[in-house]
């Protein structure tokens, strides 16, 4: 098959899988958007990926993780499709069996979601058949090539044996026959030229095809989108606490550029989570069972939780995966119903040392009971700096929890609490690697000036961040090249429980320069210069930026 063949062979097989993929889109607005098949691959692909995979996207992506590999499974299903594209020319019963295997990969990926049904199989097996059908029309049907480059050349024919349709008849040449020119050899596969006619015909349709692909996809999503939780969010009016946050102290935000603000816009704060697709949860219908080793099970509804006395408080969230000097951190004002409150009312049996907070798609996180039941401000959160969760941020319902990494304690879109023990039950993350118990540990960042900025000789402001939550921080050190430590002046903050701004005036001098901060928590322990990677309990280490004076 020549290279042209390939191409367009690859191509109709790509068409194929776009529009298998494009069509699954607008079926699963009726059973989910964790249905469709490219999102239920890569779920599947979040939670078999080694652990070192996680982080290397994280590292690499971000909180954009997510879109990577949905880009990712993407092009790789891509790679695949021009494959059976292929193969297909040669035998279309080969590029049929890769859709079909396709189609019953999402169909097994879609019914191991958690709380999958039947219906959920549906997108990927519609979605497969128009594919196969796809497919055939340009194999075999009103877009295929004019000839195909699998049709096989007339078989050589002897010389002086025509062949008509009884066979070849031997004859008798009436004069010697002078030997003609030689030519060149045609190849067994050689392919016809191909017809412009025909090739417009194929590149129309694949077009055509390709471009319903998209509409049918992007309509899909937008019509997942539209039956959102959105609007029910937008109309919930929050009650006011009995207990308002601390009013933020003056001179708590120190306003410098490039210096991370005290308080954390709702759209600015880290998302880290397993979600492909954020769930829709409608707090209409949404409800939170307390079970497990308890003396009195308990459910609760969404009103009744905003019936009750609410709190309001300020807390620093950091995700485990936060690198030394990263910032999968930040600092919001949480309303909610505190966690130990609930707890009492159902009697946790003595030796129930963890809770496990499920969410809707099935995440599980481990909380320590103690931990939430120590006096400190763990809340079931309902809003987020003064307005109901945003969606993406665990609407209607998550848990905050002060001085405990997120994968420990922070479960969005939260439907149930299990009182168990560490011995019996490890959630998502322990079997992947990780620590079952994830106490934050005392970081600082710096912020200002940042790594390779240029600086002119004089006064610099080297300011940054500093946390320990739930010990808080009692002194933040900076030095230049290996120097003497020199101690940073601190900003007023909320409460131990947040983040904590610094500053301190360095005199610049000429040449390129290292500055390094380190932080010592209220309870007299100074971060380690011990250098450690996120697994299994987070970072360690000192920030440490390289800066240019001239």
């Amino acid at each position: 098959m020549s290279t042209t063949s390939r191409r367009y062979a690859a191509l109709a097989g790509i068409t194929a899988a776009a529009v298998a993929i494009g069509i699954a889109e607008p079926v699963a607005v009726l059973t989910g958007p964790r249905s469709a098949p490219l999102v239920a691959v890569g779920g599947v692909i979040v939670d078999a990926v080694p652990e070192s995979g996680k982080q290397l996207a994280i590292d690499l992506f971000g909180t954009a993780d997510k879109i990577a590999l949905l880009v990712g499974t993407a092009v790789l299903l891509a790679g695949f499709a021009a494959l059976f594209g292929v193969l297909a020319v040669r035998r279309l019963a080969l590029g049929l069996a890769g859709i079909a295997a396709f189609g019953a990969v999402g169909v097994a990926a879609a019914l191991t979601r958690s709380g999958a049904d039947l219906a959920d199989a549906l997108p990927s097996l519609v979605g497969a058949g128009v594919g196969a059908l796809v497919l055939w029309l340009f194999i075999a049907g009103p877009f295929e090539l004019d000839p195909w480059p699998w049709s096989s050349p007339t078989p050589p024919v002897s010389p002086g044996v025509p062949v008509t349709p009884a066979g070849p008849v031997p004859v008798t040449p009436a004069a010697p026959v002078t030997p003609a020119a030689p030519t060149a050899a045609v190849e067994p596969d050689e392919p016809a030229a191909i017809d412009p006619e025909s090739r417009r015909r194929f590149l129309t349709g694949s077009g055509v095809l390709l471009g319903t692909a998209v509409v049918a996809g992007l309509g899909g999503r937008w019509l997942a989108g539209r039956r959102g939780v959105s609007a029910a969010r937008e109309a919930i009016r929050l009650p006011a606490p009995i207990s308002p946050a601390p009013a933020v102290p003056a001179g708590a935000d120190l306003s410098m550029a490039q210096l991370a603000p005290y308080v954390t816009s709702n759209f600015g704060f880290y998302r880290i989570d397993t979600a492909l697709v954020v769930p829709q949860v409608d707090p209409d219908t949404w409800r939170l069972r307390i079970h497990g080793r308890v003396g009195k099970e308990r459910t609760y509804s969404y009103a009744e939780l905003l019936a009750r006395p609410l709190v309001e408080r300020y807390v620093t969230l950091a995700c485990v995966s936060n690198e030394v000097g990263g910032d999968l951190i930040g600092n919001a004002r949480w309303l909610g119903v505190p966690l130990r409150e609930l707890l009492d009312e159902v009697e946790p049996d003595d030796d129930a040392d963890q809770v496990v907070g499920r969410s809707v798609d099935g995440w599980t996180c481990g909380t320590p009971t103690a931990a939430l039941r120590d006096g400190r401000d763990a809340l079931l959160a309902v809003g987020m700096n003064g307005e109901p969760l945003p969606v993406e941020h665990g609407f209607p319902v998550r848990m905050v929890v002060p001085g405990l990494y997120g994968y420990v304690s922070a479960c969005k879109w939260v439907t149930e609490l299990e009182l168990t023990r560490f011995a019996d039950f490890d959630a998502y993350w322990v079997p992947r690697g990780w620590s079952a118990q994830g106490p934050i540990k005392t970081q600082s960042r710096i912020d200002a000036p940042r790594g390779r900025n240029r600086l002119t000789v004089g006064p610099v402001t080297v300011a940054g961040v500093a946390w320990a939550q739930h010990r808080g921080i009692r002194r933040v050190e900076v030095r230049v090249d290996d120097g003497e430590w020199q101690q940073a002046a601190l900003a007023p903050t909320v409460s131990v429980d947040t983040w904590v701004q610094w500053s301190w005036r360095w005199e610049a001098t000429p040449g390129e320069h290292r500055l390094q901060v380190r932080a010592t928590d209220a309870t007299g322990e100074t971060q380690t210069e011990r250098t450690q990677d996120v697994a299994p309990d987070g970072a360690t280490g000192w920030h440490t930026v390289t800066v240019t004076v001239r």
